[in-house]
């Protein structure tokens, strides 16, 4: 007899090859910054968030090596029972120094930062207003809050401005959650206005610079490109441009000491392993002291939409747009025969008929292999 919830799996996934939306894994060997293996073949990869190439850094490796040395491989609980290893109160200090905010705490992963920050901060007779673009993370954080989910159009501040204007004098607490750098399309929320209305309306303002940290601003990030703008909470991950795994929230200190009691993600989860702590601290004396490394991604990424007469790309991300998923996986097979990996993103990851190729651009990536990149998916889309 067939089991009743294979069954049912069996027809989702039947669903979705028919759509041509089934996701499976590949092996990937990424053989340094730039370069990956995969079915055996070399290929050069523009599809990777390491964007300072700092996974592979030598420096990096050495200081995550040096930390399991010294305290293990895995932190062995929960930062609140015996898992807070001296190197995570280190990382903190560091992160909340860099950030120029009072305190900081480091959480497992972004998606476990915003699921538990968002409901830390509001719950039931409250409000979030949250871009429609915004990573899936913080939806999910909103979601389990229990609070209101308001979405507002992307990076649409009249639209903000009418929901949270028509919105707010009923609820308790007002929260508005966007991306710093929308990690699909590359763009920037406006965060100086969207400040404005925050403190306007006595609203908090959480962003999520995952794809923001060391390659805007100075390496700083997207608030740093609005020096008038206040961030509540400011979110982001190790795991982009720091080249390692884990996230951060920096805050005022009575903020941070909040979520390192209440918030069920870091209470519930057993602290970042040494290795990681010790990667991303070397990472972030790099990011810090190197402008010239820092600026590189958005240098790239510009000489590609230049290359194609595009709008000059704001961040180390550009998507190509071509719409329906059938033809956005023959455009990624079409640039593997030509030794690129460009991989094809689909719904639900982005919204329907805006299936892309989304193209990320690192310090390392050379000029000729951009040209040679703009020229083939130039050609891509003259027959799209």
């Amino acid at each position: 007899m067939t089991d009743s919830l294979s069954a049912f799996a069996a027809a989702k996934l039947a669903d979705l090859d028919a759509a041509h939306l089934r996701r499976r894994l590949t092996p990937t060997h990424r053989i340094d910054g730039l370069w990956v293996e995969r079915d055996g073949r070399r290929l050069l990869s523009f599809s990777c968030n390491d964007y300072l190439n700092l996974s592979h850094h030598p420096a990096v490796i050495e200081a995550a090596s040096a930390a399991a040395r010294a305290y293990g491989a895995g932190a062995g609980a929960s930062r609140l029972v015996t898992g807070d290893h001296p190197l995570l109160g280190a990382l903190e200090a560091r992160l909340a120094a860099f950030k120029g905010t009072e305190a900081a705490c480091v959480f497992g992963s972004g998606y476990l930062a915003n699921a538990g920050l968002i409901p830390t901060m509001v719950g039931s007779g409250d409000g979030v207003f949250v871009d429609e673009l915004a990573h899936a993370c913080i939806w999910a954080g909103a979601q389990l809050s229990g609070a209101r989910v308001i979405p507002f159009a992307h990076n649409d501040v009249a639209d903000l401005a009418a929901k949270i204007g028509s919105e707010r004098a009923s609820l308790r607490h007002a929260l508005i959650a966007t991306d710093g750098v929308f990690s699909m399309d590359g763009d920037l929320a406006p965060l100086d206005v969207i400040s404005e209305l925050a403190q306007g309306h006595e609203a908090w303002l959480l962003v999520d610079d995952a794809h923001g940290l060391g390659v805007v601003g100075k390496g700083r990030g997207t608030a740093a490109l609005f020096p008038g703008a206040k961030i509540d909470l400011a979110m982001g991950t190790f795991s982009k441009a720091v080249g390692g795994y884990g996230a951060y929230v920096c805050a005022s200190g009575p903020v941070i000491d909040l979520l390192r009691t209440r918030a069920r993600t870091f209470v519930y989860s057993t602290g970042l392993p040494p290795a990681s702590a010790g990667a991303a601290l070397a990472a972030l004396e790099i990011i810090a002291g190197d402008a010239d490394l820092t600026a590189r991604p958005l240098a790239k990424s510009r000489r590609f939409t230049t290359a194609l007469g595009l709008p000059d790309a704001q961040s180390p991300i550009v998507p190509v747009v071509l719409g329906d998923a059938a033809r956005t996986l023959a455009a990624m097979q079409a640039l593997e025969a030509q030794g690129f990996l460009a991989v094809a993103i689909r719904p639900p990851t982005v919204p329907a008929g805006t299936a892309r190729l989304r193209l990320a651009f690192t310090a390392a990536h050379d000029d000729a292999d951009i040209d040679r990149l703009a020229e083939a998916v130039g050609a891509l889309m003259e027959t799209a």
